[in-house]
């Protein structure tokens, strides 16, 4: 892997700003209301209206009041120096691996803030973006073929992390297989749906940019990356585009194709924490994770999944059925904590994230379930979510599926 450089922009300083300035004031919210909830006594279940008053209301709206004064003027000050100073520098695996954290807990406020934190989509090799139109490609890529490979990471992530542990499978499928690996880089903390609709419409700007004729393309979505794929597919055929006809591949390692349990079991604490006035406002803290991670909670990976409905309440399954990519050799690997597929830590815990039912598409309705055929699902005993990125026998598998020698199966 390349040794990146950890450095700060001011663009970096300008959001994180902004962000350090909404904590601020959400949590003097979230105080002052438990204050007021305390000092009027209510019972269980009695909503609290109005705010405290006097000394203790003077000392609230100080507070919010000299953040605001404080924060717009270094908001202002950065931005104008941001503009000014900022260089585009190679990308620093510490600054990103932050930022993409920062993204996927609140890629949807930054990007409606248009705060500079906000991860904008693209394609990147070495940390360094694509531009989409073929003289740039044909110089930024070294002997460009036509089997195109794309990486997506997972949620609160990015495309450097695909190196782990000295391995890259994309890196390690151009040595072996021919493939050209490029990566996308996205905030994963905009719903799936939204991300997939925008990976369909740049596929669709790669696919005529690409310097040679392609042959075929590969996609391997590590996580949340995998129902990102499966979104863009959905978009792209609905759109007509042309990429999705040369789709052979798509590897889906621990991907939650039908939700993640912690952030089912993260909605339901959210629900008994609104039950009493006392604990009612500790809610906002819970509200604040983003539409990416809500998405999560079942698998949410088109629009009519999630539109029309709180997020947060009530935590029902309101998926339609989107099946697998026709005509598309579609993988599933699943990882788990235990020593065989039924033990206890196989049940209840999976890879740490991801139980092994979800991440093999199976479901207990029947018009929910994925078709992976038996031959294209595999699972890693005694690893974690993380080690589906790294361990040797994970890349054999996917280095034997998608080589020449390999028996096809639908």
């Amino acid at each position: 892997m390349p040794n990146y450089k950890d450095h700060i922009t001011l663009s970096d300083l300008n959001g994180a700003g902004r962000l350090a300035i909404v904590a601020v004031k959400g949590i003097t919210g979230i105080v002052e209301e438990l204050h007021n909830t305390i000092v009027r006594g209510p019972g269980l279940g009695t909503l609290t209206k109005g705010p405290i008053q006097g000394i203790t209301w003077l000392v609230y709206r100080t507070i919010n009041g000299v953040t605001t004064l404080v924060g717009g003027g270094i908001d202002a000050v950065l931005s104008k120096l941001a503009r000014l100073l900022d260089k585009e520098e190679p990308a620093s695996f510490g600054r990103e691996a932050v930022i993409s954290a920062a993204n996927g807990v609140l890629g949807d406020y930054l990007a409606a803030t248009k705060n500079p934190l906000a991860i904008p989509m693209c394609f990147r090799r070495n940390g360094v973006r694509l531009e989409l139109n073929r003289r740039h490609l044909a110089d930024a890529i070294p002997n460009p073929g036509g089997k195109v490979l794309v990486m997506i990471h997972g949620l609160c992530m990015n495309d450097l992390q695909w190196s782990r542990n000295g391995h890259d499978h994309g890196m390690a499928l151009s040595r072996d297989l021919g493939y050209t690996p490029i990566y996308l880089h996205y905030n994963s903390g905009r719903h799936i749906s939204e991300n997939g609709r925008q990976f369909a419409d740049m596929m669709a700007s790669l696919t005529a940019a690409w310097p040679v004729a392609i042959d075929e393309i590969t996609i391997i979505g590590h996580s949340m990356g995998g129902l990102v794929a499966r979104s863009a597919f959905y978009y792209g055929t609905n759109a007509g585009h042309n990429w999705p006809k040369l789709l052979k591949h798509l590897v889906c390692p621990g991907s939650p194709h039908h939700g993640a349990p912690m952030e089912r079991g993260g909605n339901w604490l959210n629900i008994i924490l609104g039950i009493t006035p006392y604990t009612r406002p500790f809610v906002r803290l819970g509200n604040i994770r983003s539409a990416g991670i809500t998405d999560l909670r079942y698998g949410n990976i088109i629009d009519e999944d999630w539109k029309g409905q709180d997020r947060f309440f009530p935590p029902y399954d309101h998926r339609k059925p989107v099946p697998l990519p026709a005509g598309v050799q579609c993988y599933a690997m699943g990882a788990t904590t235990g020593k065989k597929t039924r033990d206890i830590q196989s049940i209840l815990i999976g890879d740490g994230l991801v139980l092994l039912d979800s991440a093999m598409g199976r479901h207990r309705d029947p018009a929910m379930c994925l078709a992976f055929p038996d031959a294209n699902t595999w699972i890693g005993y005694e690893m974690n979510h993380m080690d589906l990125l790294s361990r040797p026998d994970v890349y054999e598998k996917i280095r034997e599926w998608l080589g020449p020698g390999y028996q096809r199966h639908f």
